[in-house]
């Protein structure tokens, strides 16, 4: 992994590490103020912490499936917890890590998945286009 994918990693982990951090002391300091909006925090810091490892070790089929399943959940997350967010506020009297799109973290949130999945299709794991190709030719 070298240049955009570095930088990819490195950004996962600090938002890993942010979403994880804001997460643990909002559940401990005043979880029932707003159960639903930590809750989600820490959902959201569970799939940074995944996305980061499956980006990590994205040269095996595995981890590159694991990056594509959290890479996907966390821009379906960013989108229907930032649009819930502003059409029914009330259900979020405390933000999320991804409610108003990221708002809080600089609208990251927003456009991190988008690169991933770019970087996703742009690097499939080495040898998975041959075994396709192969596959395809048997069943043929």
């Amino acid at each position: 992994m070298s240049g955009i994918g570095r930088v990819l990693v490195i950004v996962y982990g600090i938002l890993a590490l942010g979403a994880f951090g804001r997460s643990l002391v909002q559940i401990i300091e005043r979880f029932d103020h707003a159960p639903l909006a930590f809750t989600l925090s820490a959902l959201s810091a569970t799939v940074y912490i995944i996305a980061t490892l499956a980006l990590i070790f994205a040269g095996s089929r595995a981890w590159y499936r694991v990056a594509w399943v959290t890479i996907s959940f966390e821009l379906l997350g960013v989108l229907v917890i930032g649009t819930l967010s502003l059409i029914r506020p009330d259900l979020f009297p405390e933000a999320t890590v991804w409610s108003f799109f990221g708002m809080g973290y600089l609208f990251i949130p927003l456009v991190l998945p988008f690169l991933g999945i770019w970087w996703l299709v742009k690097h499939p794991p080495v040898g998975a286009d041959a075994t396709e190709d192969a596959a395809v030719q048997v069943a043929s």
